[in-house]
């Protein structure tokens, strides 16, 4: 069932996608040749534990009853698509990192995900970056009350793939509120004329994942790490937005 928010529901949710931001924000500055994606991770549970915010990902249940995830960030590095388990894997020159953070205060969540060039990166890893944003921007602005869902899920897939990269099947976008996951999921694919109908006061985690070759997927024996199954690179970005009658507002922009 999908919930239409209050305006105080709204204003709590503002304050986890503001927190949210921030760490994103810091985390970007932090990502340089050299460190581990552990460093990352601590670097969240330390702004999580300053500003009294729960890390939602943090021993987030298993969907087929596997191991809790472990991290307070989903890392993902270069072919790695979402959920990625940081560790002690170095980042290098050339790689590109995915950063995919949440958080719950006073009862509401937020979520949204980077990609960040480590250093200096092949042109075409940049323009995969740009292009995943760029997508995502688009599907936002399709979030208008009226459209049906599937304005958001056509727009991402068509910048996408017109500028020459796949889309993402396996994993979607999500309602988000009391709990990180709510209704309605949200593909980054489809037709228009589909999906339920937009009304303001929904609110969405729009998250397009966008690979450089083929779209097809698989998750690694750590029985998280989703990546690519020809070994490309894949980019990740998201925001949680609410629909209003007048357009859609970014909760997490920085």
């Amino acid at each position: 069932m999908i919930t239409i928010k209050t305006r105080a529901e709204i204003e709590k949710m503002r304050r986890s996608g503001r927190i949210v931001a921030e760490t994103l924000s810091l985390i970007e500055a932090a990502i340089k040749p050299g460190i581990t994606t552990a460093s990352l991770d601590a670097l969240a549970m330390e702004e999580c534990r300053k500003k009294q915010a729960i890390p939602v990902f943090k021993n987030y249940p298993h969907p087929r009853r596997g191991k809790p995830f472990p991290g307070a960030v989903c890392v993902s590095v270069n072919e790695e698509v979402v959920h990625g388990i940081p560790g002690e894997r170095i980042l290098r020159e050339g790689d590109i990192v995915s950063v995919d953070f949440g958080v719950i205060v006073d009862g509401y969540a937020g979520d949204a995900a980077i990609t960040v060039p480590v250093g200096e990166v092949d042109p075409i890893l940049i323009k995969l970056i740009e292009t995943t944003e760029q997508s995502l921007l688009k599907g936002i602005e399709q979030a208008q009350a009226g459209n049906r869902l599937g304005y958001v899920s056509s727009a991402i897939q068509n910048f996408a793939e017109n500028n020459g990269f796949s889309v993402v099947r396996d994993y979607v976008g999500h309602g988000i509120g009391t709990a990180m996951h709510e209704d309605p999921p949200i593909p980054n694919y489809g037709k228009k004329n589909s999906g339920p109908v937009l009304k303001a006061g929904m609110t969405l985690a729009i998250e397009p994942m966008i690979n450089q070759g083929s779209y097809q997927v698989y998750t690694k024996k750590d029985e998280w790490t989703v990546v690519t199954k020809d070994g490309l690179p894949s980019a990740h970005f998201e925001h949680s937005i609410v629909v209003w009658d007048h357009g859609p507002e970014i909760l997490t922009k920085r």
